[in-house]
């Protein structure tokens, strides 16, 4: 799904008419907090917090759930309850798979998940009887797109060569792209137009070169060296769940890459497709071939795994890259 695309919840938001449950999944954490933030203004009342409860982590209990939703709202619409990344879409849970398609008219349950499987049966009567909705990673020409559309909101312009290199720094992750658009921003606050000299100055080339390197430590199994980059990243400030994330979507990019080379996709149309400028792909190329498929595989399991775990607050998050740089240079 794109983020140009009509969404079902967009239909929702317009009109007024709800359903009594949402299930926004997937991987771009960025859209899927806009559209719980989008539903949860539409449906509640600021502080209202007699009407809207949240609920956190994989040891809810379902028949809370039930029982809440089950009791009248306090002189308001409708009772709202937010449930993030429970588990339950992962695993069997007969009492809300059996509940879901009878929530009454005054309640609204909006669950908000990274991971789902779709043959999970609770996910098939949540899909029936509201709305599930999946944000993927959004390809190169969209986030060009969204990034264009947020500066000429803004009263500033700029080239298509630009966005793409913002995305070859700092990836296709909406929610650092968000942030690193609003360094820019404030930066160019005296003109119209951004240039590539705004995002080099503004958007450190440093951490994606550094990133660079720590992918190359990794893949000689320099356990040392990928951990004293990470610590030097740090030291610099940047945030460990960032790292993790720029860490995460390199192996990703890497993964696409040896698999373009497999199916022998010319590299102008491979580099299109991964958002790689077309002059750097070849790096990317050398470094996938350092990795087996299997070791590109695990890595970004393990990555998701990592930020499942900091999301959750199973494990801090300078803790949770640590043990995952170690795990991979050591694979």
């Amino acid at each position: 799904m794109k983020i140009m695309k009509k969404i079902s919840i967009d239909d929702d938001l317009k009109t007024g008419n709800f359903k009594n449950v949402y299930l926004l999944y997937g991987e771009e954490t960025y859209l899927i907090r806009q559209y719980r933030d989008k539903l949860l203004a539409a449906l509640t009342v600021p502080g209202d917090t007699m009407n809207c409860a949240r609920f956190e982590g994989d040891q809810i209990q379902p028949q809370k759930l039930i029982d809440l939703a089950e009791t009248m709202p306090f002189f308001a619409e409708r009772r709202c309850l937010l449930v993030e990344e429970s588990g339950f879409f992962k695993r069997s849970c007969e009492e809300l798979a059996d509940y879901v398609e009878h929530i009454p008219e005054t309640s609204c349950i909006i669950f908000s998940e990274t991971q789902v499987d779709k043959r999970n049966k609770l996910y098939k009567r949540v899909n029936k009887a509201g709305s599930a909705v999946e944000f993927k990673r959004q390809d190169k020409k969209t986030l060009e797109t969204w990034m264009a559309r947020r500066f000429k909101q803004n009263g500033k312009s700029l080239s298509f060569s630009v966005c793409g290199l913002l995305l070859e720094k700092c990836g296709d992750d909406m929610e650092i792209l968000n942030q690193e658009m609003e360094k820019l921003l404030s930066y160019t606050l005296d003109r119209e137009l951004v240039t590539e000299e705004d995002v080099q100055a503004v958007c450190s080339t440093q951490l994606a070169d550094r990133i660079f390197d720590m992918i190359d430590d990794i893949a000689a199994r320099r356990q040392r060296e990928a951990l004293e980059i990470y610590y030097e990243l740090l030291l610099r400030g940047e945030a460990p769940m960032k790292i993790l994330i720029l860490v995460t979507r390199h192996f990703n990019r890497l993964l696409q890459v040896k698999d373009f080379a497999v199916k022998g996709v010319n590299r102008k149309e491979a580099a299109a497709e991964t958002g790689i400028r077309e002059n750097f792909y070849w790096k990317y190329e050398k470094q996938a071939n350092n990795f087996t498929y299997m070791r590109l595989m695990n890595a970004l399991e393990d990555g998701v795994g990592a930020e499942e775990d900091i999301k959750t607050g199973k494990m801090n998050e300078r803790i949770a890259a640590e043990l995952y740089l170690v795990r991979c240079s050591s694979a």
